[in-house]
């Protein structure tokens, strides 16, 4: 009949055992039998304390602990420190660091990170950052020069991508502050790290701290210069002053004195300065017309006493 058609293909069933089952996504490779199974090995011990160190931290706020935890782990590197990578040991110090910062010890944050490191140059370029962040931002940016400057100067350190930056940290948070604009033209000299346009940009940013420090240098001898004059002048009133009481006090005294004590006042005066003999007939002039200047401002003390007083 010409309505009968020819064999239909035959569909390919997943339960047909002609076709093989292909491998679940995601495996390699079907595992055997004789393979071992692999599991990942333990943390170490400095691993585990620093996620501890860092849960009292964040977490529970118990910064004295967080340091001690931190503490104890680098004391388990120093038995085992083969299996331990360098970014642990670099987390245990931020953590330590900020545990410190956080009980206000910032001035022990360099030696307990030096303690462990012992000398500068091998301290990482992130510990060192925050070094020189914690005390910049606390004003205290000279007790990093020498552990800053000893580690840009190492030459291992000037090949590692994170030199550059430390090295214009170090410029703008230690040397200009501090007022090391030699070392610091010296630095931006000599860095390779920095391009011709970085380069003069920091030059020109030391030449106007240069500016500034001439500007205030000069502001303040004026100042001590003003200072010094103000303050002789003062004494020289005060002293004027004083001589003027003294004087007033002395003619007060002297003129309400008896006309003979005065006298012999006087006299005595004469003796003790000018130390002439009263017996020596040369002094009988000097005498006389001592007496007689007495005698004439005792006549005119009188007469002003006798002058009449107007309204």
């Amino acid at each position: 009949m010409s309505g009968e058609t020819g064999p239909k293909p035959r569909l390919a069933m997943k339960s047909d055992s002609s076709t093989p089952a292909a491998p679940l996504k995601g495996l390699g490779a079907p595992l055997r039998s004789s393979e071992p199974v692999r599991v990942a090995p333990p943390p170490s011990t400095a691993v585990v304390l620093l996620e501890e160190a860092a849960d009292l931290l964040v977490v529970h706020l118990d910064f004295r602990a967080a340091l001690q935890t931190c503490e104890r782990a680098w004391r388990s590197l120093a038995k085992d420190d083969a299996g331990t990578s360098l970014e642990v040991k670099c987390s245990l110090c931020v953590v330590g660091i900020q545990a410190l910062a956080e009980m206000n010890r910032w001035q022990e944050v360099l030696s307990w990170v030096l303690q462990y490191y012992q000398v500068p140059e091998k301290l990482p370029p992130k510990v060192l950052e925050l070094c020189v962040l914690l005390y910049s931002k606390m004003q205290e940016p000279g007790a990093v020069l020498e552990v800053v400057s000893a580690w840009l100067q190492d030459l291992d350190n000037q090949g590692l991508p994170e030199y550059r930056a430390l090295a214009e940290l170090h410029l703008y948070r230690v040397l200009l502050p501090l007022g090391c604009l030699s070392e610091a033209e010296e630095l931006v000299v000599g860095c390779a790290a920095f391009s011709e346009e970085e380069r003069l940009d920091l030059l020109q940013a030391i030449s106007k701290a240069r500016q500034q420090q001439k500007h205030q240098h000069s502001g303040t001898e004026e100042a001590q210069k003003l200072n010094q004059e103000g303050s002789f002048s003062h004494k020289f009133l005060s002293l004027m002053m004083l001589l003027r009481r003294l004087w007033d006090s002395a003619v007060s005294h002297f003129f309400s004195m008896p006309f003979k004590k005065s006298l012999l006042a006087a006299l005595i005066l004469c003796l003790l300065v000018v130390r002439f003999d009263p017996a020596s007939p040369s002094s009988l002039p000097c005498l006389y017309k001592l007496a007689q200047l007495f005698h004439r401002i005792q006549e005119a003390m009188f007469s002003l006493y006798r002058l009449p007083i107007h309204d």
